[in-house]
């Protein structure tokens, strides 16, 4: 996709065949090897069409325009995405995956033409029926125009709306199976932490069941990997057992915060467990030698989907040396029949509880996850040796913020340096590479970027570097998250002005195509919320002196008047109070410090706990005085209390 192939598909008067997937996608690699490689179709292809092929992770906003164009087709989307352009680049006809050979009246496959079919009939159609081809593609663009400006709401979120979709996600949830929806089933890490949050605000018992629940049920095993950590994609079935096998990078990010809030809340063991083994998957399987983090792991290895995850029970038994009565009950694994059988082989899911395991075999249930645990590194060891499926070693400015965030909230929650060096060496690597003559850019890989960027890349990075201030108090994570929100902020308000100063449609951004539909600031649907709103509180300094009185242990705060109303108060510290502040025994002075962006808020407990050596220190520190509390402490060297929920 670039100028060179748009100006060649007008010069030969040619349609454009766009086809979008993404690396790990298992049915983009299928067509690409049953339809791409065969030369019988290829030479179609390239006599009737222009070719091009988009990596839907590095253009986001080509997938979303266009796959809102397949829907309308066929009520439908997915990958990989195929559609036919004009070269005006209106659609004109779309799909997803093509076999190579037609399946009519096939089960599953009922009515879908092949591939080849599908391009003779449509250079056929553009050679001798253009206009009405291009008349196609204009009612096309004009559906999706109506879509886009038919519906907009205005004003604010109240406590009623959090109230209304608490009540939704909980009346809608499946308590048979866990999560939402019908197979296949997504993790939905962004709810599942909205209701955390609602439980931890308004204590909410109900929020905090079903979110439990629900990471119960996926953590059993076969959507998460019992034995390497992390997640799959999604689930084929309701039950969370078989996958689609590829690993992202953004999944495991959003899915390890939900499980590190959720022991925050609830300080069960199987919840930190899951968080250790996801980060440990990532820092092993998905961390570049400079410090990216990488994009996926694809579903396949050798041509078959599944097959670097999935067993035998001989396999097993051969690579434990023992018929292991516990392991075996622990998954329901039997000569006889296994559960998780798939295709003729097993995808590990756990169907007895640890209690249960240990009521059957009469041992302490807090001896059983250490037992099982050995196991899964036996097993981990032996699946090493297998041909691995592919990397693509892609760095992604978004899905790196993202995960950047869940090693520096990990690193300070868990008390983990690891984790901490892990996020630092991330920052550094994000700031050095992704950052071309000041400038952000999305993608990288092998030393060489790309030059689009989006909104939601600066929005995840901007927060991933206030994670890491939070978790090291180093005030270049800040300093640079505030550049990078001046940045944004400007360039978001030059694009506004330029393409949506007519009300935002389609075609005042690029008459008579669909061109790029919301410039190069765009949302994945797939990513937070928090991302869209969190980042337009502009970020505001003012000065402010704090001074801890060694005499009477108590903190003192006093704010200029330029502070805008907004105040730093320290209570008092804990039990040893005036030991704690002999200890100190000086003032210090911030001035001009900065303060976070005002949308941040919600990453944020009105109170926080810290800690002086053994001393809790209570942190009233509201609203955008947050940012100015951070700094303080670190100045001071405190760090944070792991114990205090959500910190």
């Amino acid at each position: 996709w670039g100028p060179e192939a748009l100006q060649r598909a007008k010069q030969e008067g040619k349609p454009i065949f766009l086809s979008i997937g993404y690396a790990a996608c298992h049915w983009c690699h299928v067509m690409a090897h049953e339809s791409f490689e065969d030369p019988n179709i290829a030479a179609q292809m390239n006599q009737h069409f222009i070719n091009i092929k988009v990596d839907r992770e590095e253009r986001p906003d080509l997938d979303g325009i266009y796959m809102s164009a397949v829907v309308a087709f066929t009520g439908q989307g997915g990958w990989p995405m195929s559609v036919f352009l004009t070269p005006d680049l209106v659609p004109f006809y779309g799909g997803t995956y093509f076999p190579p050979r037609p399946r009519y009246g096939i089960p599953h496959g009922y009515g879908i033409p092949s591939f080849h079919e599908v391009l003779l009939a449509l250079a056929d159609y553009w050679q001798n029926q253009r206009d009405e081809v291009i008349q196609s593609g204009q009612r096309i663009l004009e559906a999706l125009l109506q879509q886009k400006t038919g519906n907009a709401s205005e004003g604010s979120l109240t406590p009623e709306t959090a109230q209304q979709a608490t009540c939704v996600l909980l009346s809608s949830y499946d308590w048979g199976h866990g999560g939402w929806g019908r197979a296949p089933k997504f993790p939905q890490p962004m709810a599942l932490d909205f209701l955390l949050r609602r439980h931890y605000n308004a204590g909410d018992p109900n929020a905090l069941q079903t979110v439990q629940h629900a990471l119960d049920a996926m953590s059993r095993g076969g959507m998460y990997d019992v034995v390497g950590g992390g997640f799959a994609r999604y689930s084929t079935d309701a039950d969370w057992l078989v996958p689609h096998f590829e690993k992202m990078l953004y999944d495991n990010a959003q899915l390890t915060s939900a499980y590190l809030h959720a022991w925050q809340i609830s300080r069960e063991p199987r919840y930190r467990q899951v968080v250790e083994e996801t980060l440990g998957f990532v820092q092993r399987e998905l961390l570049d030698p400079q410090g990216g983090f990488y994009s996926s792991l694809d579903a396949d290895s050798e041509g078959v989907e599944g097959k670097f995850y999935v067993w035998t029970l001989e396999e097993i038994r051969s690579t434990l040396g023992e018929t292991d009565a516990l392991f075996e009950a622990a998954y329901g694994l039997t000569p006889a029949g296994s559960h998780g059988e798939w295709e003729g082989m097993i995808v590990l899911q756990r169907v007895a509880t640890d209690a249960e395991l240990a009521q059957r075999f009469e041992i302490p249930t807090a001896e059983i996850p250490a037992r099982l645990v050995q196991r899964h590194a036996q097993l981990l060891s032996q699946r090493n040796q297998r041909i691995r499926p592919g990397t693509d070693d892609k760095v992604l400015t978004s899905w790196n913020g993202l995960m950047l965030s869940a090693f520096a909230e990990a690193a300070r929650a868990l008390e983990n340096d690891t984790y901490l060096q892990i996020a630092q060496r991330n920052a550094d690597f994000m700031l050095r590479e992704m950052l071309v003559e000041g400038r952000l850019r999305r993608s990288w890989r092998q030393g060489q970027t790309s030059p689009e960027v989006f909104l939601e890349d600066y929005a995840a990075l901007i927060l991933g570097l206030l994670e890491l201030y939070q978790s090291d108090f180093n005030p270049h994570w800040f300093a640079a998250a505030q550049t990078l929100t001046a940045e944004m902020i400007a360039i978001l308000r030059r694009k506004m002005a330029r393409d949506y100063a007519k009300g935002g449609t389609l075609r005042d951004a690029h008459p008579k195509t669909l061109g790029l539909l919301r410039g190069r600031f765009r949302i994945e649907p797939g990513l937070p919320e928090a991302l869209r709103v969190g980042l337009f509180g502009k970020p505001r300094s003012f000065t402010c002196w704090v001074r801890f009185s060694s005499s009477s242990g108590k903190v003192q705060s006093d704010a200029v008047p330029d502070a805008r109303g907004v105040a730093i108060k320290l209570l008092a510290p804990r039990g040893k109070g005036a030991a704690a502040g002999a200890e100190l025994g000086q003032d210090f002075v911030l001035l001009d410090s900065p303060v976070m962006p005002l949308g941040t808020v919600a990453l944020f407990r009105d109170a926080v706990y810290y800690t002086i050596e053994s001393t809790p220190l209570l942190l009233a520190a509201k609203f955008a005085a947050t940012g100015h509390a951070g700094a303080l402490l670190g100045l001071l060297k405190l760090r944070r209390n792991p114990t205090s929920p959500l910190d």
